[in-house]
């Protein structure tokens, strides 16, 4: 007969093989807990930017008008232009991704010079007759029937880049901005994701071929305009939703202010009307996302890491969308394309007369709309 062998209790057993079922997952959790912690200190340590937690901007609601009427420019003849100018003999140029300068005539868009650059954003007529061009990658162009010369590609021995507008003053002067002056243009989403106010107004005087920094600490500087008296220069703030100017002339000369806030949406480029007010083209960004953005380091460090996911995050779009600013800073008239059907948005408005020319670097035309 064959000895009994003793056996262990039905609690036991299952109690032994749930504990050999715990440690594993424990050492698993533990593993992985290791991992993210790991990731995290790697995202946060070697991140590109050291983030502050800011207020985002409520935008106005405004009432709006209707585009209507819209007329597509040269269809298909210029690739993502910027911005629009019009020199003194009434003839209108833009700069196209491809680095070509065209200008209207009879309705269509002609070739007139070459820059080899994709990198070409706002530009200005002189009174001499030239167009001065900034490229956010070499700095400011002078353009004119007897060629091309990249006349300003460093500042006070450094190089100059992310020039993106410019604006000429009566006495040849030149003010332009500096959208960061410590990010690349490809790296712009790093300026928003940062929130630290890195942008510049600058001044040129071809006379002396002095550059000077006239006011910094913008956030993301943008579009630049002179007043019609030319007594303040106004300079749009795209992450602040805002404008500010900065006085030229009188007793406030020196002194930066807030020229209109709490846009609705954030301003692009500015040009003067020939009324004397201003139109800014305004580019949605979502409220909403922004302030999740805003709510945490970690956030942001994350989207710095990862500018798919940033691009993602934040979307721009949501229509053509151009307002009229009075000398005061008041909103006039707030014209919109709700659908997105005609632009999918605006980056710079021109009015010529009673006419309003829009354009977009995500078009391959220039739109138009009359006024009246």
């Amino acid at each position: 007969m064959a000895p009994s062998r003793k056996t262990e209790p039905e609690t036991s057993k299952k109690g032994r093989t749930s504990s050999k079922l715990f440690v594993p997952a424990c050492y698993s959790f533990g593993f992985l807990l290791v991992c993210l912690i790991a990731f995290l200190l790697q995202i946060v340590y070697f991140s590109p930017i050291s983030p502050v937690l800011d207020e985002v901007p409520q935008p106005a609601v405004l009432s709006a008008t209707q585009l209507q009427d819209f007329i597509k420019v040269g269809e298909g003849s210029v690739n993502h232009p910027e911005d629009a100018s019009m020199d003194k003999n009434g003839v209108i140029y833009t700069a196209t991704r491809d680095g070509w300068i065209k200008r209207l005539q009879d309705g269509t868009w002609v070739n007139w010079k070459f820059i080899d650059s994709q990198t070409l954003l706002g530009l200005t007529s002189t009174k001499e007759g030239h167009l001065i061009i900034c490229d956010n990658a070499n700095g400011l162009y002078k353009v004119s029937e007897d060629g091309v010369e990249n006349f300003l590609s460093y500042v006070n021995g450094s190089k100059l880049r992310f020039a993106n507008a410019v604006v000429e003053a009566s006495d040849g002067s030149l003010y332009f901005t500096v959208s960061s002056s410590k990010y690349l243009p490809r790296e712009y989403y790093l300026d928003i994701l940062e929130g630290k106010p890195h942008g510049q107004l600058l001044k040129y005087d071809p006379s002396s071929n002095i550059t000077t920094l006239v006011a910094d600490g913008f956030y993301f500087a943008n579009g630049v305009a002179l007043s019609r008296d030319e007594d303040y220069v106004v300079v749009c703030e795209s992450w602040k939703f805002r404008c500010r100017k900065y006085w030229l002339k009188g007793e406030r000369k020196g002194k930066l202010e807030t020229f209109a806030e709490n846009l609705p949406r954030a301003p692009d480029n500015i040009n003067l009307a020939p009324d004397g007010t201003f139109w800014i083209a305004v580019i949605k960004f979502d409220a909403r996302r922004m302030k999740i953005l805003n709510s945490s380091k970690l956030i942001k460090h994350i989207l710095a890491a990862y500018p798919k996911l940033f691009s993602r995050f934040i979307t721009l779009g949501g229509g053509a969308h151009l307002i009229n600013v009075a000398e005061d800073g008041t909103i006039i008239r707030n014209l919109v394309d709700p659908t997105g059907q005609l632009m999918p948005f605006v980056t710079s408005g021109l009015q010529v007369d009673d006419h309003l020319y829009m354009v977009s670097v995500t078009s391959n035309f220039i739109g138009k709309v009359q006024l009246s």
